[in-house]
């Protein structure tokens, strides 16, 4: 629902509210609600709000509205103003990071509430008593860039959103208006908003054809349509022949080999030569299982050098299951040498023929719109913003998704669209799987929908991951490498938490242990989906007593499905968790005046101090138990770097061991027990393949500003509660040494957008967000 109005005078203002003599006020509210049934007659709802000041700068501001009922009543609880409620009447005053709106700026807020009867919108506005109630504003195309380089054989991209929202489904098209034909849009073309996803921005990609001249072309292309503002990009091709009129070709730059098979990839040039020009593929380092077998040495002519010839690539049958791979060299005299990496896809009862040792490697990141557009709109956001991040199934309405949130399908269907702009890399998608009955056990804040003693096993793979592998299965998708985290939290509590009731229902029949083995067997059948189990983080399991036995567990789990250790390509660490990736100051061996730092309060006899030896032993461990050697671990960076102020240049010089400790550990946390929204906390590493031994990746797959739970008790249809561990006013429990829990207020239901820790974690992001 979006209402607009300018006025220049003031038109009397609700109480309390204040506005400038000289300012002219005209403004845009979208009021967004979320709204569940709690009983007949009754239920909660969440407004989400945006508020766009049109007018004169804003120093301070008050949005104002009636609900249209008296059964609406605002809880305490809301973020992003001041929020109060009179009679009918509700008003949120900005805070003090907000208050300053210049022209064209807006800020997101919102809050908590209940109804009975109905809960229907506000039917006005007003912001600093100016009504925003006249005729709906005409949208503008909003570019995220009017100036873009494309180089000459490549592709760039722009994303394309609406200032507010249209009144009907609105269609923005993308045409070249002038310039270079060479220019021209390959994807994205035809763009359609409606009044709901109108602030998500949708991709355009232009291309420039591959060229023998000299010019770098410029294009006008218009992006626009019936019932907006059209805006213009200009488009400049970066010539690869004003430096070398000649280039090769090669496409794909990468291939998949099966094991006693070949596979082939074309080498062209991009110019006609005036005399013979020969190419040659050479192996370089990797598996010397892959040859070339044919087309080692090609010439092309005058004649044919548009032609693309073919060269053969072979893997040898061998008896191992490991998929190797190696990169072949194509070079001529002169030219720059282009690289092609072959993977051998193993058919000894290891990966599957097409299935790689690494789905990150080499690959691009999937960039969730959802969660782009929120990061963009935050102050300094869109540096972020095109950081891949994971999608979270956590519920079985998730899969379908709604009209403010992508299904599961639409996301696959947008990770083609990427995947066919991204050239020649493939592109890797993160799922979280994520609703196992009783779910969450031990603590409340993720509790889930399901419950085993509701007939939530039964549901979950009939209703979660049936449909989900059935979607995953869509031919269309085989394109894709399809990483699936399998179930955060969920194995380590049968480990050390089964004195609580639902995680000892959850250690029987209809568990954990079968839903896991469910889930795996469903998804390891697709060569083109790889499973990661989730497995806590050293502050959970990094002691004796927990070690063993988890590694114990996880074997046991594995060997009951189909394919057996097989059917797990790796374990991902520290999605639940702020722990930092490696302590730089001191190790698990540091001593201090002769005493071990297993003796701190902080480390406590933990034999890590870290998340990456904690992975790395893990993954040793694995192995030795049974699993596959090419096991590989993630390592969840989103919310464990801790830049800032607080961050500790080097080692303390204490001679006591705590303080040593405290003043040394780059985790800034009160206590290594805390686990919500913690205050201080930096987004971490960002994420790349192979950045350690025995890793595949550091991934943010609990994705910045999602909350991992809400500070207060809020009505909700997905089965969270409040758990006390994410109240900052908690003064703790034995868990966490009985500390506060230095978790931040204002929290909404774990999930949900957190505008303030996004800008926190933004802040204090290490390594340092540029």
């Amino acid at each position: 629902m979006t209402a607009t109005a300018t006025c220049v005078a003031a038109l009397g203002l609700v109480a309390g509210q204040t506005t400038a003599a000289s300012a002219a006020v005209s403004c845009d509210v979208a009021y967004t609600p979320n709204t569940w049934t709690t009983g007949p007659g009754q239920g909660g709802f969440t407004a989400n709000i945006t508020l766009k000041n049109l007018g004169d700068p804003l120093t301070g501001w008050t949005l104002a509205f009636d609900f249209p009922t008296a059964g609406q009543k605002y809880v305490p609880t809301g973020w992003g103003a001041t929020w109060s409620q009179s009679g009918t009447t509700v008003t949120g005053k900005n805070l003090d990071w907000n208050g300053n709106l210049a022209t064209g700026a807006s800020t997101s807020i919102g809050f908590n509430g209940t109804w009975t009867g109905a809960n229907p919108n506000p039917a006005a506005y007003s912001v600093n008593g100016v009504t925003c109630g006249g005729n709906p504003q005409t949208p503008s195309v909003v570019t995220s860039a009017s100036a873009l380089a494309v180089n000459e054989g490549g592709t760039s991209t722009f994303t394309v959103k609406l200032s507010s929202a249209p009144a009907a489904n609105v269609t923005v098209n993308t045409t070249r208006t002038s310039g270079d034909a060479d220019l021209s849009v390959t994807s994205g073309g035809s763009l359609t908003f409606t009044p709901s996803n109108w602030n998500t921005a949708q991709t355009v990609t232009l291309a420039a054809a591959q060229d023998a001249d000299t010019t770098a072309g410029t294009a006008a292309f218009s992006v626009g349509g019936t019932g907006v503002t059209g805006a213009t990009v200009n488009a400049t091709e970066v010539d690869d022949d004003s430096v070398q009129e000649q280039s090769i070709i090669v496409t794909p730059a990468a291939v998949t080999v099966p094991e006693g098979g070949t596979a082939t990839y074309s080498v062209k040039l991009a110019a006609q030569p005036t005399a013979n020009v020969s190419v040659s593929s050479a192996a370089g380092p990797g598996d010397a299982d892959l040859t070339v077998s044919a087309g080692a040495a090609l010439t092309f002519t005058s004649a044919n050098w548009n032609t693309a010839q073919t060269v053969t690539l072979a893997a040898a049958q061998d008896a191992d299951t490991t998929a190797g791979s190696r990169t072949f060299s194509v070079t001529s005299t002169g030219l720059t040498t282009r690289t092609v990496t072959a993977t051998e896809a193993d058919d000894d009862g290891g990966p599957q023929p097409g299935h790689v040792d690494n789905p990150y490697a080499g690959a691009t990141g999937y960039v969730n719109p959802d969660w782009s557009a929120k990061a963009a709109a935050e102050p300094g956001g869109a540096a972020v913003a095109n950081v891949s991040t994971a999608v979270w199934m956590d519920r079985i309405a998730a899969i379908a998704g709604s009209t403010t949130a992508m299904g599961l399908r639409a996301h696959l269907d947008e990770a083609v669209r990427q995947d066919a702009a991204n050239g020649a890399a493939p592109l890797t998608i993160q799922i979280v799987i994520y609703d196992l009955p009783n779910r969450d056990c031990s603590a409340l804040a993720s509790n889930g929908e399901l419950l085993i003693a509701q007939n939530g096993m039964n549901r979950y793979k009939a209703e979660y991951i049936d449909p989900i592998a059935s979607i995953m299965r869509d031919s269309k998708y085989a394109g894709l490498r399809i990483v699936t985290i399998i179930e955060p939290d969920s194995l380590p509590n049968l480990v050390t938490n089964l004195s609580f009731p639902k995680c000892s229902e959850a250690n029987g029949d209809d568990g954990y242990v079968e839903g896991v083995r469910y889930a795996l067997d469903k998804l390891h059948a697709m060569p083109n989906v790889y499973t990661y189990i989730d497995a806590a983080h050293h502050g959970w399991l990094g002691w004796d007593s927990n070690f063993g036995p988890t590694v114990n567990l996880f074997h046991s789990m594995a060997t009951g499905t189909a394919a057996g250790v097989d059917s797990v390509d790796g374990f991902i660490v520290n999605t639940a968790n702020y722990s930092a990736v490696k302590e730089e100051h001191f190790t698990i061996s540091t001593t201090v005046n002769g005493t071990t730092v297993r003796q701190s309060k902080w480390v406590d006899w933990n034999q890590y101090v870290d998340e990456l030896s904690f992975a790395q032993a893990l993954r040793n461990a694995l192995i030795a138990k049974g699993f596959k050697p090419g096991l590989g671990m993630l390592v969840d960076t989103s919310r464990n770097g801790w830049g800032g102020a607080a961050r500790p240049g080097g080692p303390s010089t204490s001679l006591d061991v705590n303080t040593f400790v405290n003043q040394s550990r780059i985790d800034r946390r009160i206590h290594a027990g805390n686990w919500c929204n913690q205050s201080g906390a930096g987004m971490g590493y960002r994420p790349v393949a192979s950045p350690e031994p025995g890793l595949d990746a550091y991934v943010w797959v609990k994705p910045p500003g999602e909350s991992d739970g809400s500070s207060k008790e809020i009505p909700n249809d997905e089965g969270k509660k409040l758990d006390r561990m994410c109240d900052p006013t908690y003064t703790g429990n034995q868990l966490n040494g009985n500390n506060l829990t230095g978790a931040l207020p204002d929290a909404p239901l774990s999930g949900r957008w957190f505008s303030a820790q996004f800008r926190e974690l933004l802040a204090n992001a290490y390594p340092p967000v540029q």
